[in-house]
């Protein structure tokens, strides 16, 4: 299940509608990202803005999560990823991931983490006391993700 949406969200209730009732799940595996005050590139984060063009946004989305559905045996998976202007210690995103083992429930919360850094199409623009800035796509996260690409 994909949301993208403005709106923040619940992490309880997000799981428990995920999950709740089916007996079969034997492991769940999550993430929030939040906006974070320093990016460690100079001057505060006083908020970041990001963007995205909804139907290519969705597509990609459900494609990387369509792809950790073949990767591993998951009984329920889940992706709500926020837009627009937020303020550090706002939550962004949600991952999570439900199976019947718990090693296939990390492995894949791992890797829709790591490919939504580098292939969710949503541009990010930081706000600080000296202006705003694009943020690029960085070295480490590329990195990152290459351990799937390896996997695959």
């Amino acid at each position: 299940m994909i949301r993208v949406q403005k709106e923040d969200f619940d992490i309880g209730a997000e799981i428990e509608a995920l999950t709740g009732g089916n007996d079969e799940i034997g492991a769940v595996a999550s993430f929030v990202g939040i906006t974070r005050a320093d990016a460690g590139e100079g001057a505060a984060i006083t908020a970041m803005t990001l963007e995205h063009y909804p139907a290519m946004t969705e597509r990609q989305l459900a494609a990387i999560e369509a792809e950790a559905r073949e990767r591993w045996d998951l009984t329920a998976s889940l992706i709500v990823h926020r837009y627009g202007r937020l303020e550090p210690g706002e939550r962004i995103v949600l991952v999570v991931t439900a199976s019947s083992h718990r090693r296939a429930a990390l492995d894949a919360c791992a890797f829709l983490i790591d490919w939504l850094k580098t292939k969710a199409p949503f541009w990010k623009r930081e706000e600080t006391a000296d202006g705003a800035r694009w943020v690029a796509a960085r070295e480490a996260d590329d990195r990152a993700a290459e351990r799937w690409r390896s996997a695959s």
